[in-house]
């Protein structure tokens, strides 16, 4: 996530203070198409697994599929250097057993030289999550390692100028939440919100960076089938539920989950904090003791997600934000723990083929063809011409 300022216009090089305005808007209009099809979407790019293709493979999955976003877990230098110059652009991780030594800022700076410089600028790294759902655990000291190792890393990252291009953050479960529900309601577990979160929240407003949530809804009807709707957690049509706080109706949980977070977040006194979804998505396998596990509900969950994040609607409490979200997973991991949900999260198996039939296609029509959006950047695009044209026969280009 990169921070953009914007500066006072002034004339230069001969150039009058409307074209130079127009050229400016050309610019960002160009940005905006380049970005349009992958700046809502991005693929966790997990590897716990022993028959995974090779990554100069993963490119051409990734690149097939319209992806420009992928997200690590660590910082794997082969995955790194495959990827470079791929026009495909990574969010990277530590391992939670780095945190201790990244509390050194020597080592901090070290390890970003190694791991991130050493990369730049033909890979383009763009965020680093410095540990994984830590504060959902119980190790105390782990959790008191965090925000000390995001401020080294982000130290370091200032002193080599890098710190408006590599945002710092880490990610969070969602069971961090002591209580979710209505989505006004929202509040952190109390154990950790004013000793952890809080401090964390101060270091994200400062630097401008996300605060990374894991979004599951298929946990909660896995656990409450009876009184979960399936539609509601599906994106499908239901009569929704009423927030009675704010009068705010909720047609699905995704919806619902971000705004609690969202509240909670402004419980603790912060209000310009934006969420990153840095993992979603629905398993196509289970046990039999894991509801709702299917193919053709998690083919309806990624495309309505899809559907439903690239309406740029955002949630009913922040209708102005369209969250980045990044699915869980590219593959099916063989050698991930736990029940067989969570080996069967990916969107292809090991060997290329798709799991289910899906497409991020959308994301880049729903944008530029939705109205207002569309209309204007047609304008624009119009009007860009006739500026090429203008400057072209006034030489003062």
């Amino acid at each position: 996530m990169k921070m953009w300022k914007h500066d006072h216009f002034q004339e230069a090089a001969g150039v009058p203070g409307v074209l130079l305005r127009l050229l400016v808007a050309c610019t960002i209009a160009g940005w905006g198409f380049e970005r349009a099809a992958g700046i809502t979407f991005g693929v966790n790019y997990g590897k716990i697994a022993d028959n995974l293709p090779a990554p100069s493979q993963v490119v051409g999955l990734l690149q097939s599929i319209s992806i420009t976003k992928s997200k690590l877990y660590d910082v794997d230098p082969v995955v790194l250097k495959t990827f470079s110059n791929t026009g495909i652009s990574f969010i990277v991780g530590t391992y939670n057993n780095d945190l201790l030594s990244l509390t050194n800022p020597e080592l901090a700076t070290s390890w970003v030289q190694t791991n991130i410089v050493a990369h730049l600028p033909g890979t383009d790294i763009t965020g680093i999550v410095v540990g994984n759902e830590i504060f959902s655990a119980t190790d105390t000291n782990l959790m008191a390692q965090v925000l000390p190792a995001m401020k080294n890393v982000y130290a370091a990252l200032k002193n080599l100028n890098l710190h408006r291009q590599i945002f710092v953050s880490t990610a969070h479960s969602f069971s961090i939440l002591s209580s979710s529900f209505p989505p006004s309601k929202g509040a952190f577990n109390p154990a950790i919100a004013t000793l952890y979160i809080q401090p964390i929240l101060e270091f994200l407003d400062e630097t401008g960076a996300p605060f990374l949530i894991n979004v599951y809804p298929f946990f909660a009807y896995k656990d409450n089938p009876t009184n979960v709707s399936l539609a509601y957690v599906l994106f499908q049509t239901t009569t929704g539920v009423l927030d009675e706080n704010t009068e705010l109706h909720y047609y699905n949980m995704f919806d619902a989950q971000m705004d609690s977070v969202y509240s909670a977040i402004s419980a603790l006194g912060y209000t310009n904090i934006t969420l990153l979804v840095s993992e979603t998505g629905w398993p196509s396998l289970g046990d039999v003791d894991e509801p709702g596990a299917t193919i053709a509900n998690a083919q309806t969950y990624h495309a309505n997600l899809v559907k439903h994040v690239t309406s740029k609607k955002g949630t009913p409490l922040r209708p102005d934000i369209t969250p980045e979200v990044y699915l869980f997973a590219l593959f099916n991991e063989d050698q991930k723990p736990g029940p067989t949900s969570e080996r069967n999260y990916g969107l292809f198996h090991p060997d290329g083929s798709k799991v289910y039939e899906f497409s991020f296609s959308q994301s880049s029509q729903a944008y530029l063809n939705s109205a207002p959006h569309g209309f204007t950047m047609g304008i624009l695009y119009f009007m860009c011409v006739f500026l090429a044209i203008l400057t072209s026969l006034s030489g003062i280009l």
